[in-house]
């Protein structure tokens, strides 16, 4: 995969959390006024960027070159001073105990786990959070995502991201040797779309836009332009289920 190949349409079509998400997230301790924050495996800087505009100092890491740089774009673009660097979530450029929060937004499965916690571990202050969270939509109880994800499939059968059955764990297994659980949430949000939003955030995902070469992707994006005309009115919501685990090193 290659996360650089689809930094425009992140950028432009894949919708961060909702309010609410944030909202959770002051109420459990992260993303406060003045917080120094990390968020790993940032994308585009969706998290970040709005703990920029709630007063925190944030920073953001990529190992997508083309995913910062449109991040870099996107902050500048509304004054935010949001440093963000090129670099994996397993080898962070920052010193120990700097931050007072960690998050991982829609990406911790990707990361190697052992060595990510270490680092982790390593730039928490004391009484710093990790927070891993998840924003997915929800094939089995959505008609448009589930035949969207049917047309990846005929594009891309490799592809292991589809029919997600809703299920949230309500431990995080992989951390209960090194962090002991503070809180964890999860609610369902109805995510506005429009035809072209959706077309986009389709071709951005991993099975597609950061797999396939681009005749093969603009082969998808025709077939799925026409599947959405059959389907979809021209505006919808799509149904997403939001979750986050909440981590204090033990």
């Amino acid at each position: 995969m290659d996360w650089g190949l689809t930094a425009a349409d992140y950028a432009r079509h894949r919708p961060g959390p909702p309010l609410e998400f944030y909202e959770r997230y002051r109420s459990l301790g992260v993303g406060l006024p003045g917080q120094h924050i990390l968020d790993l495996g940032t994308g585009t800087g969706e998290l970040a960027r709005q703990f920029a505009r709630q007063g925190a100092q944030a920073c953001g890491t990529d190992i997508a070159a083309e995913q910062i740089e449109m991040a870099r774009i996107l902050a500048a673009r509304e004054g935010l001073g949001v440093e963000f660097q090129v670099a994996p979530a397993e080898q962070s450029p920052y010193p120990n105990a700097c931050f007072d929060a960690v998050t991982a937004n829609q990406c911790w499965f990707y990361f190697d786990a052992p060595r990510a916690i270490q680092d982790v571990k390593r730039m928490l202050r004391p009484g710093g959070l990790l927070a891993v969270s998840y924003f997915s939509a929800l094939p089995r109880q959505d008609t448009v995502v589930r035949e969207s994800e049917r047309l990846v499939l005929e594009f891309n059968p490799q592809w292991t991201g589809k029919d997600w059955n809703g299920d949230v764990s309500p431990v995080a297994k992989w951390a209960e040797r090194d962090f002991t659980p503070k809180a964890m949430f999860w609610f369902d949000a109805a995510i506005p779309f429009t035809r072209e939003s959706w077309a986009g955030r389709m071709r951005a995902c991993r099975g597609i836009g950061a797999s396939l070469s681009m005749d093969e992707v603009r082969a998808f994006d025709a077939a799925h332009v026409s599947l959405l005309e059959r389907i979809a009115p021209e505006r919808f919501t799509v149904l997403h289920r939001l979750s986050a685990h909440f981590l204090l090193p033990k």
